[in-house]
């Protein structure tokens, strides 16, 4: 019986009401010889089998998040005439590349709670331990400021475009100095503040053609790299000496 009743209040309880339905104008980035950066649209529709609920207004966020690595942030004291490191903090985990859009203002589109729950914003990205100062928030401020002025953070509010509560869009730009690996999408769809779904998909941003071997080259025969790298600039040198001495002439 009670099995039963488990049973009937499980087919009793409603289908997600919206959900996420995405696009991407490409599932992947390729780093060439000249890549100087690329664009990603990132568009999609929200699904109901009900119609739009009455209410707070739909909000949508995206986030476009690279390969977390651990960096070391410093600051320069003036000691003696001379500036030298005297702080640091040891940032455990933050994404090479982070952009995060909305359709609205943020504090609007998602509450605080649901930040520090699914780790949204660019701070609560960023994971700092082994702070051996007080003030190590700063440092973590630092390295933000520090990769937004490289294009490589980015705060997009007000860029997501949301049209009748279904259809959603917008761009990321990707700079040109990008870290290889598998970059992470997500999309939240959020009321109230609160998010009611979320997408995950992966975009893998790759070194192809000449990048691609120079890389593998100098990782795994590092020797023959060197040797090749020094024959190369032998060779230019004596081009360039060659060149010189029938311009004398």
């Amino acid at each position: 019986m009670i099995r039963m009743l488990a049973f009937l209040t499980v087919l009793a309880l409603p289908a997600q009401a919206e959900e996420i339905v995405l696009g991407l104008s490409r599932d992947q980035v390729a780093i060439t010889a000249n890549f100087d950066g690329s664009d990603i649209l990132i568009f999609g529709a929200v699904k109901r089998e009900t119609a739009i609920p009455a209410g707070d207004d739909l909000g949508v966020i995206v986030t476009v998040a690279g390969p977390t690595l651990p960096v070391t942030v410093r600051r320069k004291d003036r000691r003696l005439g001379i500036w030298v490191n005297t702080h640091n903090v040891e940032v455990d985990a933050a994404p090479s590349f982070y952009a995060v859009a909305s359709s609205g203002p943020m504090d609007d589109v998602l509450r605080e709670v649901e930040d520090l729950r699914y780790k949204v914003s660019i701070p609560r990205a960023i994971r700092s331990v082994g702070a051996d100062v007080s003030d190590s928030r700063a440092f973590t401020q630092a390295l933000i400021r520090i990769r937004a002025s490289e294009g490589l953070y980015q705060v997009l509010e007000d860029t997501v475009d949301l049209e009748e509560e279904t259809l959603f869009r917008t761009a990321i730009s990707l700079p040109a100095n990008l870290t290889e690996g598998n970059y992470t999408a997500r999309i939240f769809l959020t009321r109230d503040g609160r998010v009611i779904d979320q997408y995950l998909t992966s975009i893998p941003v790759r070194k192809v053609g000449m990048e691609r071997w120079l890389y593998n080259l100098a990782h795994e025969q590092a020797i023959l790299y060197g040797l090749m790298s020094l024959a190369i600039a032998i060779g230019a040198g004596w081009g360039a000496s060659a060149a010189f001495s029938l311009l004398r002439r």
